[in-house]
Formats: structure tokens, sequence, C-alpha cells
């Protein structure tokens, strides 16, 4: 199902104390979640990092652009923290050893202490023996962890991150079900940007006004998750209102939302992505897919509000091809037009999540799979790479969803994307997996030498280049016993020794 919970570490603090270097260690060479990914732009707003074998997020909420008016500097350190403070496990308030304790430090200190959250107070820039007890006045923010760190230097991170996750609870592993009980409920994750209908849609599939519908400021989240059946099979929809609307609060929370869009995919099986047809496919639409890509989820894109778009015979058309430009790495992904005001077409929606689930928790059998992988390849063979051609021995598919093929080939490191694309479009021709993600893995033929040391693997038994055999110990069977017409039988084992022989 989904990868383990995810420790939240928001970092708190002023400009110029070196929130991006402490950042960009924690998260060392892995990259921001949203970076790198096909349809979404780079964002170094959070990452995930691995505290002592903790997995976690870690946000960097930026510095706080200071103002001339104290109010405006209170108000805006009281938002830049209840932003971190709302969506965080544990704060890591940053603040500089050398420039020592300020009042900006004191007023992000007074709102944390009054959150109720665990903070860990991180003295950065002491990267001497003799600087590590400058931390002595930062105990007056009235926290009782404070860690001496220098992020330029990596000292002190052993500590800083046994402080973190110091009194958390372990993240609880998915346990495998026991022989005889029941299967557990398909877990559905309705996400995508605040206000595109997220919790009006949920509350016309349940059919109750379970969830909270309002676009007043201040209107919060349904934490519990529904659970409903449909035809004899159990769903459960989690976190579906989405991001919490904060009160008072003038930041580009719209940005924070993409945050709690991924603890709902990494807790799914599914993920149903919401989309505003009156607003069309936005960045921050982009960016939930992308995470939905990354997180190899099942998925059905719900394009809501229909009955509000002005349409016209072509209208559907242009928003599919719109959806087949911006979204391209969900090409797989059906799409369901709907409108959860009126109800239309709402009773499409599970029964395509009834179908993506059979899609996605499909198994294909091994004969059949290599018999397509043999036509595959020899209709459109892969291409030489390196003056080397990469050939394919083996296929079959793993047991668990997502759907995993597993390649034994000749060589790793030959079969290029654009093949891979071949072999994967091949296998939903085939085999279907609509709504499901397809992963292709590929490993060496065992038994033979290492292929990143360059060694071409060959078939047991067959001679090798030059049509020579392989080298045996003269007189030898490949079990080690002395063949007829050996040394014991009176014959010569060599050339060396026939002329010796003669020469006597």
């Amino acid at each position: 199902m989904a990868n383990p919970k995810y420790l939240t570490v928001g970092i708190v603090g002023r400009p110029n104390v070196g929130k991006s270097t402490l950042f960009n260690k924690l998260t060392k060479s892995r990259r921001a979640i949203v970076d790198d990914m096909p349809g979404v732009t780079r964002d170094r707003m959070f990452g995930k990092a691995d505290l002592r074998g903790r997995p976690a997020l870690v946000i960097d909420t930026g510095g706080l652009e200071m103002g001339g008016d104290e109010d405006v500097i209170i108000r805006q350190v009281r938002e830049q923290a209840m932003v971190a403070v709302e969506e965080a496990d544990v704060i890591c308030l940053l603040v500089d050893g050398i420039a020592g304790l300020t009042s900006v430090d004191r007023q992000i200190g007074e709102v944390l202490r009054k959150s109720g959250r665990r903070v860990v107070v991180a003295v950065n820039k002491l990267d001497t023996p003799k600087r590590t007890n400058e931390t002595a006045d930062f105990y007056s923010l009235g926290f009782d962890a404070v860690v001496p760190i220098s992020a330029e230097h990596s000292i002190g991170f052993w500590e800083l991150e046994s402080a973190l996750i110091e009194g958390l609870p372990e993240p609880a592993g998915e346990e495998p079900a026991r022989e005889g009980e029941p299967a557990r409920p398909f877990a559905v994750a309705v996400v995508g940007r605040p206000n595109v209908g997220k919790s009006s849609l949920v509350n016309r599939i349940l059919g109750e006004n379970r969830l909270m519908v309002s676009d007043v400021p201040g209107t919060t989240r349904d934490a519990v998750d529904a659970s409903v059946t449909w035809h004899g099979k159990e769903f459960v929809f989690i976190d579906t209102a989405g991001i919490r609307r904060k009160n008072r609060v003038t930041l580009k929370i719209e940005k924070y939302s993409i945050i709690m869009s991924l603890k709902s995919i990494e807790s799914a099986d599914m993920a149903l992505l919401v989309l505003d047809a009156t607003q069309g496919i936005t960045t921050q639409d982009e960016r939930v897919a992308g995470l939905i890509n990354e997180e190899r989820r099942a998925c059905v894109i719900v394009v809501n509000k229909w009955d509000l778009l002005e349409k016209d015979s072509m209208s559907t058309a242009r928003f599919e091809t719109d959806l087949e430009e911006k979204l391209k790495f969900l090409s797989w992904a059906p799409v369901v037009f709907v409108s959860a005001l009126t109800g239309q077409r709402t009773g499409r929606i599970f029964e395509e999540i009834a179908r993506v689930r059979d899609e996605y928790q499909k198994h294909v059998d091994t004969g059949p799979l290599n018999r397509r992988l043999a036509h595959w390849v020899a209709k459109q063979p892969p291409p030489i790479v390196g003056g080397r051609r990469v050939r394919f021995f083996y296929a079959s598919q793993s047991g668990s969803p997502p759907p995993t093929f597993h390649f034994t080939v000749s060589r790793l490191g030959l079969v290029g994307e654009p093949y891979e694309r071949y072999l994967v479009n091949r296998i939903r021709e085939e085999y279907g997996f609509a709504g499901a993600p397809i992963i292709c893995k590929y490993l060496p033929r065992t038994g033979r030498h290492s292929d990143e040391r360059g060694d071409k693997s060959r078939p047991a038994g067959k001679p090798g280049r030059g049509g020579k055999s392989p080298r045996r110990h003269a007189g030898k069977s490949p079990t080690g016993r002395t063949k007829p017409g050996g040394p014991k039988h009176g014959k010569p084992a060599s050339k060396h020794a026939t002329a010796s022989k003669k020469a006597r």
C-alpha cells in the first residue's frame, strides 16, 4: 500500500541564519520532491530526508521579510511560523549562534511555544568546540532541546537528528493480512488544489454532507476517513477535504497544499485528481499530478464543475488535448467529466474506481508474457547502444501492486527510455492496466560475470566469439572425470607430451 508515514519537520527562522544550507544537508543528495519530475517545475520548498532511519519530509518555510512597522514584523512572524506549525510534527527553530539571540528569535519562539508543538532549537554557525558553549542564551526561549550545529560543515547533525525524532512514535508499518482475515479496504485519496470541489465531490459520492463545504476562511478539514461499500467492495477515502483554510493568513497557502496532497497520496492505493473545469490545468495541478506519478499510485482524473463551463461540441476534445499536453505522464489515467453540485455523471466515478482497482491488482502469467515479449522484441529489436544490442532472456511480474515487470537482460544500462516506452505500450495494448502505473526493472543474468565489467553474457554451452569452445582442462570432462582417450588409455594429452615422446 503506502510508504511508511513521513515525519514532517518544519524549519523556521529569520533570514540569513542558514535555513537553506540546513535544508540541503538534511535532504542530502535526494532531489526535492517536485524536482526533475515530468510536468512539474522546480521547487525547493520541501524535500525528503532520512533522520536516523526515519523517513522525513523537511519543509523550508523561507526567510521572514522585515518591514519598518513593528506590527508588520509581528504579523509576518506569526504567519510564517503558523504555516509550518500546522503542517509539521516537530519544528526546528534555526538561530544564528554568532549573532546571538535577537528580538525576532524571541517573537518566533513565543508563537511556537503557544502552539503546543515540540520545538528543537538548532544554534547554527558554531563550527568550533569553543563556540559550542555559546548556546546558553538560547535556553531563555523556553525549549528543552537546544543543539549546537554548523550546517555548512555538517557538525552536530547526529545530535540534531536525534533531538528531532526523540519521543516520537515509530511509524506503523503495514501488517500483511492473516489467513482467513478479510482483505483491507482499497484506499482512495481525493487530491487537488483548494476550492476545486473535493469536499462536495466526496459528499456526493457518500450521499451525505459528511464533510464541511464552505468558501469562508477558517473552514477546517475533516480528518476522519470516509468509508463506503459499493457492490460488495469496501473503499476508504483518505484525508478527503484537503488543505485546511487558514484564517487571517496572507501567505501563499496554495503552495503548502501540495504537502497535504503528498501525505494523502502516500497513504492510499489510488488518487482521484480533481481539476476545476472553469480554470483549466494550472501549475499546481501539474505538481499534484507529478506527485501521483512519482509515488506510483493508481489514478483517475475527475474534471469537476463541468456544468459551469460554456461548452460546444468540441469542449471535451479540447480539454482532453490540454490534458495530453500538460499531464502526458498520466496519459494512462481515465478521465471523468462531472459536476459535484448537480450530480452529473458522478456515478461513473465509482465505476472507474472499481475498474482501475482491478487493473491495479491484475497479474499476468509468466508463460504468455514471455511469448509476447519474444514477439515484441522480434518485431522491434532494441537499438544498438555503444556497439552492443541488449538481449532479453526472461520477463515476470512481481506479486504485489503497482504492476512491476522484471526483465532479465544481457547487459544493464542498454535499455533506453524510448524502448522502455515501447515495451510499456505493448504491455498496455495486450493486457490493459488502465489507470495503473507500470514499472519496469532490469536484472542481469545469474551465473555470469558482472555486466558492469564489460563481459558479454551468452547462453550456456554455446561457442564464444570466433567459434572456440570454452577452455577446459585437457582430457577432462565438465564433471572432472577422465575422458576415454586421455592419459589413462595411453594417448597423449597434449602436443607437448607427443613431442617429448618422439625426442626420447
